[in-house]
């Protein structure tokens, strides 16, 4: 009796049920997959915005952690989900960036998903082992062009952002540096601490214990401007490589077709914590600074950093298998 009524309720207002359920939204909890392990940041940032958007749109928020094939299993599955507002994922620069640069995916990462908006971004670091005779970016650029081929970068991985950066570090300043990939940011680190490899681009969050330690020498961020964790470091502009940028960035997206009404009303939440002090100071621990977008300068977004790293990958003739 209630859904004949809620029905012809409907019918007497022009509306369509689904027009009726969406005006309602949030009637029930929302799904929000985490394509990483629990555990670690980009977790802990997924689990912060949930905890505030789930009190912004009022309905339990249950967050699930989808791990493998680099996100892609997480994707399809989001991909995949009913576009009623009811199913989120948090895509990051790997699933939504260097991955479809690099990878051949089982989903697109631009046709299969509605845009809602970014969480906030964090740069990336040059670091070199201090007994590497160079105090800044210019320096090191000059010694790197002394020596072609004798100096190393690690990375966490082939097709990773610490492997991209370094890649467009080396076409932007025409230097040769054997690229050395490792499973994971760690041994990259301990490599580098060590003197086996000079250089690694990680993300600040990660360098920053070994950068205050004195084990790594910071000499440029990337980013339009410095780091307020790590003021006295210019940023790769700054020291005159024009263009030069490559951030770890989080986001909130739905499936293809989530009706512009719920992308905006998600949206308008989703930016209103962006403003909460206690929420920016959550990420700040993670080197994350929030940044606030509407859905189509997100999606803007999106498209520029796959374009970036799809031509640095071409230029690098980087192309991996699943």
């Amino acid at each position: 009796m209630k859904r004949r009524t809620f029905l012809a309720t409907a019918s007497l207002m022009g509306l369509s049920p689904l027009s009726m359920a969406q005006a309602s939204y949030p009637i029930k909890p929302i799904r929000y997959i985490i394509p990483v392990p629990a555990g670690g940041g980009a977790d802990m940032i997924g689990r912060a915005t949930c905890e505030r958007l789930s009190k912004a749109l009022g309905q339990p928020i249950v967050i699930e952690n989808i791990s493998g094939g680099g996100g892609s299993i997480a994707c399809q599955t989001a991909a995949r989900a009913q576009p009623d507002g009811y199913t989120l994922i948090q895509a990051y620069v790997a699933t939504h960036g260097t991955s479809p640069a690099t990878r051949k995916l089982p989903y697109d990462a631009l046709k299969d998903f509605s845009a809602i908006g970014m969480i906030g971004t964090a740069p990336n670091v040059l670091c070199v082992n201090p007994s590497v005779p160079a105090k800044d970016l210019q320096s090191f650029i000059q010694y790197a062009k002394s020596q072609p081929g004798r100096l190393a970068y690690g990375s966490a991985g082939a097709g990773t952002l610490t492997h991209l950066v370094g890649e467009l570090f080396k076409l932007q300043t025409n230097t040769f540096l054997i690229h050395i990939p490792y499973r994971g940011v760690a041994p990259a680190n301990v490599d580098l601490m060590s003197g086996q490899t000079q250089a690694l681009f990680p993300s600040l969050a990660g360098a920053l214990p070994h950068i205050r330690s004195g084990r790594m020498r910071p000499l440029a961020v990337t980013g339009k401007t410095r780091h307020e964790l790590l003021k006295d470091v210019p940023t790769f502009e700054e020291m005159g490589l024009a263009g030069f940028d490559g951030e770890q960035w989080y986001g909130v997206m739905g499936p293809a077709g989530t009706p512009d009404a719920l992308v905006r009303q998600i949206n308008e939440a989703l930016n209103k914590i962006l403003t909460q002090q206690d929420f920016k100071d959550k990420l700040s621990s993670e080197a994350v600074a929030v940044r606030p977008m509407t859905p189509g300068n997100f999606q803007s977004f999106i498209k520029s950093d796959i374009d970036r790293w799809t031509k640095v990958a071409k230029e690098r003739k980087i192309e991996l298998d699943n």
